[in-house]
C-alpha cells in the first residue's frame, strides 16, 4: 500500500473516531435540556443553548491555551483567519443544533443534521462546473436513503416543526465549516493555534446569547449546579469539542469534503446505538426521565445503507473524485506547496 493510500485510510479511521465522540454529545445534550430546567424554571431554550457553547468552548480554548504556551507567539495571520471563520460556522452551526434539540428526539436531530451529505458534492459539483462522478452519486444516494429510513420520513404527512428546521439550517452552517478547513491556503496552520482561536470565537459569540436571553446574572452558575449537569458539560468539553473537532482539525483535510461529510454521517448510526441504552443510565445517575429509544428495523436498514457507503468509499478508492489528479480547487491540505520537497515550516504540525 502507498503512502497516500496509508494516510487516507488511517485519516478516515481516525473521522470514524471523531464521529463517535460527536455522538456523545446528542445524549449528553438531551439530558441536560431535560436537567436545567428544573434548575432555573422559566428560563428559556436558547439561554440554556448559549450558555452551553460558551462554557462548552470557552473552557475547551482555556486548556488548548495552556497546551499551546510554548508556541503562541508564533501564531499567524493565516491562523487566526481560519479559525474565526471555522468559529463562525461551527457556533452558528450549534446554537441552531443544541435549540432545535429541545424539540425533536436526539436521533432525528442527529440524521437531519446529515444533509451537509448531499449539499457538500452539491456544492463541489457547481464550484467545479462538472457532476460528481457515479461512485459519489451512489454513496450520496445510500446515505439519503439510510437518513429517510431511519428519520421515518413519511413523505404523505411530511412537515417540519421548530426543532427539524433548526437542525437544517445547522447543517447548512456545517456544511460551510467542512468546506473551509480543507481549503489549501491552510495546510501549513498549526492545528492546536486555529483550533484555540475557534474554540475561544465560538465561545465569544455564544456569550452574548446566553447574556440576552438569561433571566437574571446568577442563573448563569445555577444552570449547572447540579453534578449530573457538570457531568454532561464535561463529556462535551473533554470528548465532544477536545477529542471530536481536534481529531476532525487535523484529520479531515487529508481527505476531500465530500469523502469526509460522508464518515461524518456514521454519527447518526452511533448515536442511534448510544440511544439504546445511554437514557437509562443518565436517567439512574441524574434522576430524570429520559428513556431508552429501541432497536427497529429502521435503525438496522437506514445503520446499515450508511455504513455500506462508508464502506464503498474506502473500497473503490480509485472510483472517487478525490483519487488521482485531483483539481486545484479541490486538492487536500497536502498541496503541492507542501509536498515533499517542500520546508518544514509548510508541514501541518501534530495536534
Amino acid at each position: 500500500m502507498q503512502a497516500r493510500e496509508r494516510e487516507r485510510l488511517k485519516a478516515a479511521q481516525m473521522l470514524v473516531l471523531c464521529t463517535v465522540f460527536w455522538s456523545l454529545s446528542f445524549p449528553a445534550m438531551r439530558a441536560l435540556s431535560l436537567i436545567q430546567p428544573t434548575l432555573v424554571p422559566g428560563a428559556g431554550s436558547w439561554f440554556f443553548t448559549g450558555l452551553g457553547v460558551a462554557y462548552r468552548f470557552g473552557v475547551a480554548g482555556l486548556i488548548l491555551l495552556l497546551l499551546s504556551l510554548g508556541t503562541i507567539r508564533r501564531l499567524t495571520r493565516l491562523e487566526i483567519q481560519q479559525g474565526a471563520v471555522l468559529a463562525l460556522f461551527g457556533a452558528g452551526g450549534i446554537l441552531f443544533q443544541m435549540d432545535g434539540l429541545a424539540y425533536t428526539e436526539a436521533s432525528t436531530s442527529a440524521f437531519l443534521t446529515q444533509c451537509y451529505a448531499l449539499l457538500i458534492p452539491l456544492w463541489v459539483a457547481l464550484r467545479l462546473r462538472r457532476p460528481p462522478k457515479p461512485a459519489v452519486m451512489l454513496c450520496c444516494a445510500l446515505v439519503l436513503a439510510g437518513v429517510a429510513v431511519l428519520a421515518r420520513v413519511d413523505w404523505r404527512q411530511f412537515h417540519l416543526g421548530r426543532g427539524e428546521v433548526e437542525t437544517l439550517i445547522a447543517s447548512v452552517l456545517f456544511t460551510g465549516q467542512i468546506l473551509w478547513l480543507e481549503r489549501p491556503a491552510y495546510a501549513g496552520n498549526n492545528v492546536k493555534h486555529f483550533s484555540l482561536v475557534m474554540f475561544l470565537c465560538m465561545a465569544g459569540l455564544a456569550a452574548p446569547v446566553a447574556a440576552f436571553t438569561a433571566p437574571q446574572a446568577a442563573d448563569w452558575l445555577r444552570a449547572y449546579e447540579s453534578a449530573p449537569a457538570l457531568g454532561c458539560l464535561a463529556v462535551l468539553i473533554f470528548l465532544s469539542t477536545l477529542g471530536g473537532y481536534m481529531l476532525m482539525n487535523y484529520w479531515q483535510p487529508k481527505l476531500s469534503a465530500t469523502e469526509a461529510g460522508l464518515i461524518y454521517c456514521l454519527e447518526p448510526v452511533l448515536t442511534s446505538l448510544l440511544a439504546l441504552f445511554a437514557p437509562a443510565w443518565i436517567s439512574r445517575w441524574s434522576g430524570i426521565r429520559y428513556d431508552n429509544e429501541t432497536l427497529t428495523f429502521h435503525l438496522l436498514v437506514g445503520g446499515g445503507l450508511i455504513t455500506l457507503a462508508n464502506v464503498l468509499l474506502q473500497v473503490l478508492p480509485r472510483s472517487m473524485p478525490w483519487q488521482g489528479k485531483t483539481p486545484p480547487q479541490q486538492a487536500p491540505s497536502t498541496a503541492p506547496a507542501c509536498g515533499a520537497a517542500s520546508a518544514p515550516a509548510c508541514q501541518r504540525p501534530q495536534p
